[in-house]
């Protein structure tokens, strides 16, 4: 028996019938928070400004009541929510075909008209059941993975560490900020983790990929549009722009958007106003506005790519993140990171990392970055299914690298953190000669700052310069 105190599931029916609707809103109201739509329309705006569990849902609804798919775009919609909603589908007796190609949609289950409450109340009895798992799993998955805000962000080295304490003293303020870096260097997780240690946590964070949208939607993704706007828009739509009121919207690799659409985006920062497409009714939004691009920006606006006056609008607080070959004294605490979070999602047992993987991975120029690291470790994982960690299932071309650090014969006894030592030293001293002993070029040459360069070479005892 739940303790009274226990918030009750919210169950939305989604049914043209009013008595129908009545009917099972009777059945369920002792038991669930009810909530009740006649349209898809109706049903889709429900569904994203409240906490809906479960879906009860009649396919065939008005305009297009001799089909199904308002119906099934209700389930995929549904489908879509983070941790996803279970639908469950209203069908005729003589029309279970059709209930089953809901199924197959991802539909949770079904029950036929005229029903039965008990069978009504078991099915969604099951279905909450299933989205409460769903949601402690995914509460369990984000622990796992890695602290809210800048604790996301894995590594100590000087280079990362001065991005985090810039970034820290910008969240607390409201400035736009405008993230640099190579691609796979983590520039969401920042943004996601300055929106995170702000006042706007409780808001939305909404992020925008602007590469991957089709130039003839863009405009409609960020601003929205009015039914009729064009063809194929049946329904008034709300765009990036409004989703993210009150919270902080992100457009990464905004060097991709149209001159046409710069300008647009140019207006609504400055006056935090616009009109969805095809309308003419102006919205207000309250939002904190952070952009990122793996171009440089400058070079984008001197050769005319890039609207000057954009760019100074956006670059109110530039932040560069560090590609990973500029901090590689974070890369055991990553790879070993990587390496336990893949033996989770797969079920393995976390791994041990052989000296001479690690040795490699540090000398290895990760021109994908930590993307490129992630998904690396979650292939060893799979393939090795959570045992030791070594040389055999890496691929060729880091494989290569083992020749460029003297294949690293470490004594068969050293620890790990002598083999990390013995690498250090050596990656030093090759750069130390092949900058003739010059501290600053060998620091620049090994991607870290001169003053952690020289408190290695005092750690390490370093001496043959």
């Amino acid at each position: 028996m739940g303790s009274q105190a226990e918030e009750k599931a919210t169950v939305l029916i989604v049914e043209d019938d009013r008595a129908l609707r009545s009917g099972l809103r009777w059945a369920l109201a002792d038991d669930y928070a009810v909530l009740e739509a006649e349209t898809r329309h109706e049903a889709l705006e429900k569904l994203e400004r409240e906490a809906v569990d479960v879906v009860i849902c009649d396919l065939h609804l008005p305009p297009a009541t001799e089909s199904i798919q308002e119906g099934l775009v209700i389930v995929e919609a549904a489908k879509q929510k983070r941790p996803p909603v279970p639908t469950v589908v209203i069908t005729g007796s003589a029309d279970k075909r059709v209930a089953l190609e809901a199924v197959r949609h991802g539909a949770y289950g079904f029950f036929e008209k005229p029903f039965d409450e008990d069978e009504v109340l078991h099915i969604v009895r099951q279905a909450a059941r299933v989205r409460r798992l769903e949601a402690e799993n995914l509460r369990l998955r984000s622990k796992l993975s890695g602290q809210r805000g800048f604790g996301r962000l894995i590594g100590s080295s000087p280079a990362l560490a001065e991005v985090i304490r810039q970034a820290r003293a910008v969240a607390a303020t409201d400035a736009t900020v405008l993230l640099c870096g190579e691609s796979g260097t983590g520039k969401e997780l920042l943004a996601c983790a300055i929106h995170e240690e702000s006042a706007r946590a409780s808001g939305p964070f909404i992020a925008v990929n602007c590469a991957a949208l089709p130039e003839t939607l863009i405009e409609s993704e960020l601003f929205g549009h009015e039914k009729g706007a064009f063809t194929g828009a049946t329904q008034a739509k709300k765009g990036r722009f409004e989703l993210a009121d009150g919270g902080t919207l992100f457009l990464d690799e905004i060097g991709e958007l149209s001159p046409a659409v710069q300008v647009k985006l140019l207006r609504v920062l400055q006056e935090r106003k616009f009109e969805r497409l095809g309308g003419t009714r102006t919205i207000e939004v309250d939002i904190r506005l952070i952009a990122a691009s793996n171009r440089d920006l400058d070079q984008e606006v001197e050769a005319g790519r890039f609207r000057q006056d954009l760019f100074y609008r956006l670059n109110v607080v530039p932040l560069t993140l560090p590609p990973l070959r500029q901090r590689r004294e974070d890369i055991p605490v990553l790879a070993a990171f990587f390496a336990n979070k893949a033996a989770n999602k797969h079920g393995f047992q976390p791994p041990e990392l052989a000296p001479e993987l690690l040795a490699v991975l540090q000398t290895y120029d990760w021109p994908g970055n930590v993307r490129e690291m992630e998904n690396l470790m979650e292939r060893l994982v799979v393939l090795t299914r959570g045992a030791k960690l070594g040389l055999e299932y890496l691929p060729e071309k880091i494989k290569r690298t083992v020749s460029a650090v003297e294949q690293i014969a470490e004594p068969t006894d050293a620890t790990l953190e002598e083999a990390v030592q013995n690498l250090k030293k050596r990656m030093i001293l090759r750069a130390l000669e092949a900058e003739g002993g010059n501290r600053g070029a060998a620091a620049k040459r090994l991607g870290i700052s001169r003053s952690y360069l020289h408190r290695l070479i005092n750690e390490l005892g370093i001496t043959t310069l």
